[in-house]
């Protein structure tokens, strides 16, 4: 497995938006434009089709372009992977489209099947690692997986980090301690927010909705993180928290809407949310993203 992979993962995985014109139909260009410019700020991992992709609203044709346009975008500053799914042989052959498109790695989102057992969930992943040639990130988003099986994902050969997106602390820690000394990568898979005490209990490296508006602030936190400046990492945190704290409504509805309105406040018009998504903010709403948005530009990331 490639280590420039596994080193990439331990940095910022960026999940770029998906820009969408006004009769619905996907702006490739300006989707490629936003891939080129979280490229140029410097992070080290760009999802594509990723949740804040809209990976779910999406056909499996939109998913496949998707992948294309940002492996080709991202023209080497940055790595590229290409968020998969939906059924084990359709995530299996969009894997290998993304693999022939140029991307470098593929992330499993996690499956939604409300009769997945756990210990199938596992297996899932782990078939979808066995087929692929190009190193695979597990996107783990439930806490009904237990150690074992998230153990035995963790450290194929193939896996080259797992996305522990759930606020379940002790089962991360759980985790990260039955595998340790193994090729075992955990990531933050919850952003800025939670990065800090991820990065306290093993976890390296973080997913980022964020850098779509503002790359320069998720740097900072990283960079406090890595230099284990843990007081520096909660101040950077409290300037964006309003803002994450906005994705987190209506259940996460709001999670996507909040940062393509935000681009739309900066200029870059993305279109709406595709349903079943929150299609756009209310005008409180719209009021306080504006505030924090504008706060931003007249407020420097905290010093060094």
């Amino acid at each position: 497995m490639s280590d420039k992979v596994r080193s990439a993962l331990r940095g910022i995985s960026g999940v770029h938006v998906t820009a969408w014109k006004g009769d619905g139909e996907a702006d490739w260009a300006l989707t490629g434009t936003i891939v080129a410019r979280i490229a140029q700020a410097g992070i080290h991992n760009i999802v594509s089709a990723g949740n804040t992709g809209e990976f779910y609203p999406m056909t499996t044709d939109e998913v496949v372009r998707s992948h294309a346009v940002a492996a080709e975008a991202a023209a080497g500053k940055a790595l590229v992977t290409a968020g998969i799914g939906r059924s084990l042989r359709e995530a299996v052959a969009t894997g290998k489209l993304a693999a022939r498109a140029g991307c470098d790695a593929v992330m499993v989102h996690h499956p939604l099947d409300p009769f997945a057992a756990p210990q199938s969930q596992a297996d899932y992943i782990l078939a979808i690692a066995e087929a692929l040639d190009i190193p695979l990130v597990a996107y783990i988003r439930s806490d009904a997986i237990g150690v074992k099986d998230l153990a035995r994902v963790a450290t194929h050969p193939n896996v080259a980090g797992v996305k522990f997106a759930s606020s379940k602390m002790m089962l991360l820690a759980e985790c990260v301690r039955a595998t340790q000394g193994s090729s075992a990568n955990w990531i933050c898979g919850l952003a800025e927010g939670w990065a800090a005490p991820f990065h306290a209990l093993g976890a390296r490296g973080f997913t980022s909705g964020l850098v779509n508006v503002a790359p320069e602030r998720s740097l900072a936190i990283w960079r406090a993180l890595e230099a284990n400046d843990y007081d520096r990492a909660r101040r950077l945190v409290d300037e964006i928290a309003g803002f994450e704290t906005l994705r987190t409504k209506y259940g996460n509805g709001a999670n996507v809407t909040v940062v393509k309105e935000a681009l739309g406040l900066l200029g870059t018009d993305v279109g709406p949310v595709r349903l079943p998504g929150l299609p756009e903010l209310n005008e409180s709403e719209r009021a306080e993203l504006r505030k924090i948005v504008g706060s931003w530009a007249s407020q420097r990331v905290a010093a060094e």
